[in-house]
């Protein structure tokens, strides 16, 4: 009896390769983690070693088998998820032309520009703003420009996800969710967008990306003899096609319709949902054809520094609270917690790098203002807490002013331990906020990727119904709500006011 059926769904995240087994229930049974380097040879490079890769993969499949204690034979399907414009170059041998560029590398800012300078009606899932150095796009036509004899080597230019489901098949093909989000492919209007790519006097970087198009839980192949031994698997297993982590990560928490939306935390966060329709703004990114489920749209958007600026404080001015026996968090939000709503009149902006939405304004920074002698540690840590707030809520504004009124809000991740932080969120949008029991979502949305793929699921929202478990709903305060909105409208009014002049501080920084 080898028990089962069981998926296995593998994250490739920026530090390392994370593994999980899952029954068909959504149970975790067993993972495994290993990781890798990133070199940064010079300001904003950022790359990666695929043969490092795929070394850590089998590193962390094994030790899932081996946790789970599940045997090769009762795995039904694989998928796998990964960062976004992650780029990869192959030859004719499908070996690494050059080390991987990195989702976070940003050496293409001229080559971004390029692209917006098109005015190209594809530039919609940029909304029409900016196009962040970091996707794809850019990183492509920077290799053309500046190394030219690596892409014309190079059989195939492709994402992360795509090239770890090469090893696994030996089959090309590519992600639709990875070719819209981060390279503006658009099956509502033909496909790849030539016009834009041909304004961009960039045209033949199309031929590199595979030929074979597949929305994620598709049927990319069979799991190869060399692959499975090295793994421990068994040959011949289905293996589905991948997507990007962070959207992998909504589907892990059941967001696979319309009306909830992901908010994923960490050190950023990221919003992402389902949409019926096509919807584009300034300051959000998608709607996305077809990224995560065929004939939907995706939306996105995200705040560059949320937990980050939650730790800037606790290491470098959270002089009080280091000395506190009950530890630095606990103690700040044992005081915040105390502190009025309004922050007796301090107010956080959480550009600290940048806004990434809904003003894509690279140069804008963070700052508190209404400091008094009266404030203290705990003020300061409430106003960090509530300004994160006040930038997610502004977020959601955007989108119910175009058409996308968040109604249900699952969230992850590590601030989800702060119930302070969360029911703020909570209150300042007047939103209930979902909490689910599997805190690895990534690799269960990879997993239920596999199960589709594999047959067992028809579609993702029946492998959510069977696999994603809620354990607990938190209702938002209507007059806590309501007492927030003197602030939270002092929140909007500081960065209009301040834009100017913080454009000019950064960019003599610059000089």
């Amino acid at each position: 009896m080898t028990g089962g059926p069981y998926l296995l769904g593998i994250d490739m995240g920026t530090g390392g390769a994370r593994a999980g087994v899952f029954s068909t229930t959504g149970t975790l049974k067993g993972v495994g983690t290993s990781e890798w380097e990133t070199t940064y040879p010079r300001p904003g490079r950022a790359e990666q070693n695929p043969d490092d890769w795929w070394q850590c993969v089998v590193t962390a499949v094994r030790q899932a088998m081996d946790t789970a204690q599940v045997h090769p034979d009762a795995i039904a399907g694989i998928s796998v998820d990964s960062t976004s414009a992650t780029v990869v170059t192959v030859d004719a041998n499908d070996k690494p032309l050059r080390p991987a560029m990195l989702w976070m590398d940003v050496r293409a800012i001229e080559q971004a520009e390029q692209l917006r300078a098109t005015g190209d009606p594809a530039l919609k899932y940029s909304g029409h703003g900016p196009v962040s150095a970091e996707w794809g796009a850019p990183k492509l036509i920077w290799i053309r420009d500046n190394e030219p004899e690596v892409f014309e080597q190079a059989k195939v230019i492709t994402d992360c996800t795509d090239w770890l489901i090469h090893e696994l098949t030996g089959e090309w093909t590519i992600s639709t969710c990875h070719a819209a989000a981060k390279y503006f492919y658009d099956s509502d209007t033909g496909g790849w967008p030539t016009s834009l790519y041909e304004k961009a006097g960039a045209l033949e970087v199309l031929d590199k990306f595979p030929r074979r198009m597949l929305p994620p839980g598709a049927l990319a192949g069979e799991l190869t003899t060399r692959a499975a031994e090295d793994m421990g698997l068994r040959a011949g297993i289905p293996v589905a096609e991948g997507i990007i982590d962070a959207y992998a990560g909504a589907i892990g928490l059941g967001v696979v319709s319309p009306g909830k939306l992901a908010l994923i935390t960490g050190s950023s966060h990221v919003m992402i949902g389902q949409s019926q329709t096509p919807l584009h703004a300034p300051g959000l990114w998608g709607t996305f054809t077809d990224a995560i489920i065929p004939g939907e749209y995706t939306i996105e958007a995200g705040q560059a520094s949320t937990g980050t600026i939650v730790n800037w404080f606790k290491n470098t001015l959270a002089l009080q609270a280091s000395k506190d026996d009950r530890g630095a968090y606990e103690a700040l939000n044992a005081w915040a917690a105390d502190i009025p709503i309004g922050c007796d009149g301090l107010v956080m902006l959480d550009h600290f790098q940048g806004n990434r939405a809904p003003y894509s304004d690279p140069r804008s920074r963070g700052m508190f203002w209404g400091l008094s002698l009266a404030h203290t540690e705990g003020h300061l840590y409430r106003a960090i807490l509530e300004g994160i707030c006040f930038g997610t809520e502004n977020i959601f504004r955007t989108m119910r002013e175009n058409g996308y009124p968040p109604e249900e809000v699952v969230v992850s991740g590590g601030p989800t331990k702060s119930r302070l932080w969360m029911q703020m969120h909570a209150d300042v949008s007047n939103v209930p906020l979902v909490f689910t029991d599997v805190t690895e979502g990534p690799i269960l949305g990879s997993a239920m990727l596999a199960g589709v793929g594999a047959g067992l699921f028809d579609h993702l929202p029946d492998a959510a119904s069977a696999m994603v478990k809620v354990v607990e709903v938190l209702e938002p305060d209507p007059q806590a709500h309501e007492a927030y909105q003197f602030n939270y409208q002092a929140y909007l009014d500081t960065y209009p006011a301040m834009k100017t002049l913080m454009g000019r501080m950064s960019a003599h920084q610059e000089l």
